[in-house]
Parts: structure tokens; C-alpha cells; sequence
């Protein structure tokens, strides 16, 4: 069986979410969408819902994370370059987001990180694939 995947995140402003991700890249599922919610596809198998705070405290019995204080998650994103990587990233700064840290070329991964307007943690990171060797005796 092939899954998808929906991660779902409080907002205090669902137009604002909607210009914020569709700045990404990203395009809108109108058919899980409404006033009191945007889900955002970001590729064939991960979308990303954001909900009004009053909504989705519904689904949980626990309180929402105060993003101003604390970090709920950081989710990761794979990117197909480091082009894309920075390119996201000031994107993301441009529309309301925040960088929380530099980015970092570890050789065999480079990643870079912002927030989104609602204080939600996003890794990007390119790792390019190893290159292919055959050798023969």
C-alpha cells in the first residue's frame, strides 16, 4: 500500500497561510480547503493542512504549542539541489518567515532552516546522491 502523508498544524490566519506556502511553490487541494482551513500540497505523497487554532484544538486534548516559545516538530523537506534549498529559504523570509540558523554544508548534506508566520520549524536539506562506482579486477 502506498501512503500519504498529512501533516497537520494550528494557524492564527489561514489566508495568511495559504499566500505563505503557495509563495513556496506550493499549490492548494480547494477540495480539503474552506475558511477555517488551507491543506497545501507540497508533492505527490505529503500534503500539509493548516487549521484555524479554534479548529484544531478539536482534534487533540492536549493545549497548542506556543511556537513563540517552543518548537512542536521540525519537519524535513528534501530538495533536489542546493539551489532549491537557498531559493526556498528566501522565499520564506520574503513572505513572513524566519531563518533560525545558517545554513550547513556537511559534505554529504547541506540544509538550512526557517519558521513559517505561525512559528512552525521547516529543515530543508539537498543530499545529493552518492556517485555510482564499478570497478572491475
Amino acid at each position: 500500500m502506498n501512503r500519504k502523508v498529512i501533516l497537520h498544524f494550528s494557524t492564527k490566519n489561514v489566508p495568511r497561510a495559504r499566500a505563505f506556502y503557495t509563495a513556496l511553490g506550493f499549490t492548494v487541494n480547494e477540495q480539503l480547503s474552506g475558511e477555517t482551513c488551507v491543506c497545501m500540497v507540497i508533492s505527490d505523497t505529503i500534503s500539509a493542512m493548516f487549521s484555524m487554532e479554534s479548529v484544531f484544538s478539536t482534534f487533540s486534548p492536549r493545549a497548542l504549542c506556543d511556537t513563540s516559545k517552543f518548537l512542536e516538530v521540525l519537519s524535513c523537506l528534501t530538495c533536489s539541489s542546493r539551489a532549491e534549498v537557498d531559493d526556498m529559504i528566501q522565499k520564506a523570509e520574503a513572505t513572513g518567515g524566519t531563518v533560525f540558523e545558517e545554513a550547513e554544508d556537511h559534505g554529504f548534506m547541506y540544509a538550512h532552516s526557517f519558521l513559517d508566520p505561525d512559528g512552525h520549524g521547516w529543515n530543508l536539506m539537498h543530499i545529493p546522491e552518492a556517485p555510482c562506482s564499478i570497478t572491475t579486477s
